[in-house]
């Protein structure tokens, strides 16, 4: 199709600087997005009305020579379209012809039906800020761009040097009228399909003639000065910073645009381009480290990716820094950019952070919930545990606790009791009877599907309800929590905690449907034909595995697993005589230890294993030798005897090792060095299986070593799109932690993933941690206090309670004194752009904003001049730099 010569005049008017420098054909952005809608009558009334001009009818239709009436209906053709903006001022209806970005690509990709109508609009939305501005960027003096960040009002407001046009308030206080929108940048992202999960519904504020035209066009809804404050409280709430245009007189702002830093464009200038001057405010952020505790939270919802994890204790021989280069005083070229930008987010500096959290498979925010402990803050450090695990009084009782393995504190005397003081925290909520209740961030209302009520599901179903999704658990068996409450006995993990924990979710509005095996009951065809839009498979390794060894199928050998949930349903029946346990992992102990309380005479624990070997935690080791409960290392199955079809003892060989020189799985076995064991019956505990049934049947599910589903590793996706799987099906039989961390992860999945033209991988944090060198550290000024024991109560040995005490909260507060808090986050100057996000989400006032800078923004008719003075400023800067690098190499 031949070119619309109105429509290139017109594209390189509302174009301004860059319409005059770029070719405009049928493939640059301006003209297609303007092609698709606009006439060439409408067009010619556009172009006399000029650029940034604000104009009557009646001046439009002199200039144009159309009647009045003729010329005010294509006007409000083009208010429709957002080619112009109508408002009212002095009595008078007046018309303006705004740049391409920020103005006219806003409001006319803010006319939903519009854009529906014509994606390519949000599509030119995102090409022409990519394009037009790339060149521009590193030109612009601070804080000069068209668009420019607003701190967060409660970060500034004891500043003194803070002018009134920083301030939110002042605008709000200026104008009387206020309307609400769609974000623009998210919704062509939208319509790209390159959403980051953050929506874009009511998000966005205009206010003034901004407000009036949106509202007369029906982009915006009408809302009072609380509600705004109210949406810009949400904002921040859910990690939204915000931005205004800065191209008016100072003072004058017509819209409060609430951004995040994966979709927004006018924040690529920063984090796509590299350039963050351009649109900073005056304040940037400074970290006091001895009041920050590495929680990660400012780190995770800083928008450029400036904050990061880093160490608090001086390292012994310091890493090399790598000198930051910036367009201050370097040439700028694509080169220099971050063009992975949304997928290749470093929460970690170079040189590690805190062991604790990076070995926390979900990354709990340890040293945070400590401090907030030490504080007696109680509340609020179970709200931080529970931004990562929604069941801390489960995993304070059963966590196999690799933070404390890692903990700095080991190599001093005893690593510090975490897992005893999330007990703590845990607790004391359950005591007091007032659980936390998350405030939901959307009421989206979409049916999920999880299968499996074990901790991976429950974790998937936390966080979707979190998002408003109307979520339904169902599970095969009568109880919920899996192996929670099926695999782990009551003495290790009360059923009435996991029931607790469990409760928070029916009180979010989660649904449980007990008594239903999918694939069985209900097949997954069924439920997506009753609506249901996405499912999470977390049907854990529920089963046994076998030995493959003769007189393994006679009366009296049994699963453990099998065992254990028997005795969990109340269905266990009585031992008696002496019993064999095969197993050398954690279930093994627990099946051995119940099977003391299940009626045993003697229990004999056999292993492939070394005592150093052997998988189970050496404390679950020792509760078991308390109960008499005998070892046998070194020691694998042979055979079983039988005597008329039951068991009647087990025939071991000798272990010579167990693992190769990689470390993998290879016993190596003396068949000449054997022994006979009596047994009147044997508890199998070398595995686990996953039982699928049904489940899978119809379905594109693959599955592979191990029957487990095969996934994308980091979405946690199937082949069938609409099926996402997590925790032991997934991987293997693992920690409950695990599972609770890969269902938080599919949650995310599958919110991007049942929201139109979300990307289940752009804007994605892939939460990659690494510790720091505990050798190369500084250690010095610590707390000499031991590590504080819990104690047992007494009479509960070799009976189904939990002896295990709880700290007490002399103990607690001793134990949180030991933390050597050894992570703090670093602040990379250049990149923040000064939001003040990161003040929101510190409870430990150890982030702040300060003034660094001193930029007044101008209009737009201004701006080149500044960009001409600042050119010349900035060549002179690059010429001594060139010319140092230079002499520096030589």
């Amino acid at each position: 199709m031949a070119l619309r010569p109105k429509i290139v005049k017109l594209a390189k008017m509302v174009g301004g600087v860059a319409g005059v420098i770029n070719k405009i054909d049928e493939t640059a952005p301006e003209y297609y997005a303007l092609e698709c809608v606009v006439s060439d009558e409408q067009a010619d009334v556009a172009l006399v009305m000029g650029l940034r001009k604000p104009r009557t009818a009646q001046e439009v239709a002199q200039k144009c020579g159309k009647p009045l009436d003729e010329t005010h209906r294509v006007l409000m053709e083009l208010a429709g379209i957002g080619v112009c903006k109508v408002w009212h001022e002095d009595g008078k209806e007046l018309f303006w012809v705004n740049i391409f970005a920020p103005g006219m690509l806003e409001m006319m990709v803010n006319n939903r039906a519009q854009l529906e109508a014509h994606p390519q609009i949000g599509k030119a939305f995102e090409e022409y800020t990519r394009r037009r501005i790339s060149t521009m960027a590193p030109l612009f003096p601070e804080g000069m761009a068209m668009m420019r960040v607003m701190p967060v009002e409660s970060a500034i407001a004891d500043d003194p040097e803070t002018q009134p046009w920083e301030r939110l308030s002042y605008y709000l206080d200026k104008y009387d009228k206020f309307s609400v929108s769609d974000c623009s940048c998210r919704a062509s992202r939208r319509h790209i399909d390159e959403g980051c999960g953050h929506l874009e519904h009511e998000v966005c504020i205009q206010m003034g003639s901004g407000a009036e035209y949106y509202i007369a066009t029906g982009r915006g809804r009408e809302i009072t000065r609380q509600e705004a404050e109210e949406i810009i409280k949400k904002a921040e709430d859910m990690g939204l910073m915000h931005e205004g245009p800065h191209t008016e007189e100072l003072g004058e702002c017509f819209a409060i645009c609430n951004c995040c830093g994966c979709a927004c464009f006018s924040m690529r200038i920063a984090t796509l381009f590299n350039t963050p001057d351009a649109i900073r405010s005056n304040f940037g952020a400074e970290v006091d480290p001895e009041k920050c505790v590495a929680c990660g939270q400012c780190v995770e919802h800083c928008p450029t990716n400036a904050l990061q994890l880093g160490q608090k204790l001086c390292a012994k021989t310091p890493l090399p820094q790598q000198k930051q280069l910036t367009s201050r005083d370097h040439v700028w070229h694509k080169d220099k950019w971050n063009t992975d930008y949304r997928e290749n987010r470093q929460d970690v500096a170079p040189e590690g952070t805190a062991p604790c959290k990076t070995a926390c498979p979900a990354h709990i925010a340890v040293q945070g919930y400590i401090k907030l402990a030490a504080q007696g803050k109680y509340r609020e450090a179970l709200e931080l545990i529970k931004k990562e695990n929604p069941f801390p009084a489960v995993c304070g009782r059963i966590c196999p606790h690799g933070c404390e393995s890692e903990c700095t504190r080991a190599g001093i005397d005893a690593p510090i009791a975490i897992d005893e003081i999330k007990k703590f925290i845990a607790d004391r909520e359950l005591a007091q009877g007032e659980q936390f209740i998350p405030q939901k961030r959307y009421d989206l209302g979409n049916r999920i599907a999880v299968v499996g009520a074990g901790p991976a599901g429950l974790s998937c179903a936390y966080y979707l309800a979190i998002d408003g999704y109307r979520v339904t658990v169902f599970e095969k068996e009568e109880k919920l929590g899996g192996m929670l409450t099926l695999g782990i006995p009551s003495f290790r993990l009360e059923k009435d905690v996991v029931e607790a924990e469990i409760d928070v979710l029916r009180r979010m509005g989660v649904e449980f449907k007990t008594g239903v095996e999918v694939g069985r009951d209900v097949t997954l065809a069924q439920l997506r034909a009753q609506g249901y839009e996405a499912f999470y498979l977390a049907v854990g390794a529920q089963g046994g595995r076998s030995l493959g060894i003769e007189g393994e199928e006679a009366a009296g050998v049994v699963s453990g697993v099998d065992f254990l949930r028997q005795v969990a349903l109340g269905r266990g029946a009585p031992l008696a005589g002496e019993v064999v346990v095969i197993g050398g992992g954690n279930v093994a102990i627990d099946v051995a230890r119940t099977a003391v309380r299940q009626g045993a005479g003697s229990v004999g624990l056999y292993c492939l294993e070394s005592r150093a070997e052997m998988p189970a935690l050496p404390e679950e080791i020792g509760e078991a030798e308390a109960e008499q409960i005998a070892f046998h290392n070194g020691w694998g199955p042979k055979r079983i005897l039988t005597e008329n079809g039951r068991v009647t003892g087990v025939e071991f060989m000798r272990c010579v090792s167990v693992f190769d020189a990689q470390h993998r799985f290879a016993p190596v076995y003396d068949e000449a060095d054997t022994i006979t064991v009596k047994a009147d019956a044997v508890l199998l505990s070398i595995g686990q299986s996953i039982q699928w049934g049904g489940l899978l049947q119809g379905s594109k599910v693959e599955l592979g070593r191990g029957q487990t589903a095969q996934a994308d590793g980091f979405t946690y996706q199937t082949a069938e799109p609409d099926v996402f799987v997590g925790g032991d099906c997934f991987t293997g039989p693992k920690f409950a932690i695990h599972a609770i961390a890969a269902g938080k992860e599919g949650a995310v999945s599958i919110h991007r993933y049942v929201q139109p033209g979300q990307s289940l991988t752009l804007g994605r944090d892939r939460r990659e941690y690494h510790a720091f060198d505990k050798d190369n550290v500084v250690v010095e000024g610590f707390d000499n206090t031991p590590r504080q024991q819990a104690g047992h109560a007494p009479g509960r040995s070799r009976t189904f309670a939990d002896a295990r005490l709880t700290f007490t909260e002399e103990q607690l507060k001793k134990e949180t004194e030991r933390c050597l808090g050894c992570g703090a986050v670093q602040v990379n100057e250049y990149m923040c752009v000064g939001c003040g996000m990161c003040t929101t989400k510190c409870r430990f006032d150890a982030i702040r904003l300060v003034k660094k800078y001193h930029s007044t923004p101008g209009t737009y008719e201004q701006l080149p001049i500044k960009i001409a003075a600042n050119a010349v400023k900035r060549s002179g800067k690059i010429v001594a730099t060139a010319v140092k690098e230079t002499l520096g190499k030589g």
